[in-house]
């Protein structure tokens, strides 16, 4: 469990590192962020912000570090609050598609309790 907890850490920093990155390679123009989160780590809930279009329907989506979806909602608004309660401790990717399925943003959170 301890190499798993360690791997698991170092995971979380390289991606975080790599995450911080405002420019993807070979390209000159700046990526812009839709989803806004915090607290990170997170213990009880977390706050998503979101820069949306008026008229355009998203779906939320988040997924364990083994790949199972564990939240999904459709009814995006500017300001998410998420309920940790029924999370375990460890690290989460989220998504946010538009109604056509294409993946407008996405990003990585921990859960610690």
């Amino acid at each position: 469990m301890k190499i798993f907890y360690a791997l698991s850490i170092i995971l979380f920093t390289s991606l975080q590192a790599s995450s911080q990155r405002t420019t993807p390679p070979g390209n000159t123009d700046p990526v812009t962020k839709v989803v806004k989160f915090y607290p990170n780590p997170a213990t009880s809930y977390i706050t998503f912000d979101i820069q949306k279009e008026e008229k355009q329907n998203y779906t939320f989506q988040i997924y364990n570090m083994l790949g199972k979806k564990v939240y999904e909602t459709n009814n995006v608004t500017n300001r998410n609050v998420i309920s940790l309660s029924e999370f375990y401790r460890g690290l989460y990717i989220f998504q946010l598609k538009d109604k056509s399925g294409k993946l407008i943003d996405s990003g990585k959170f921990q859960v610690s309790k």
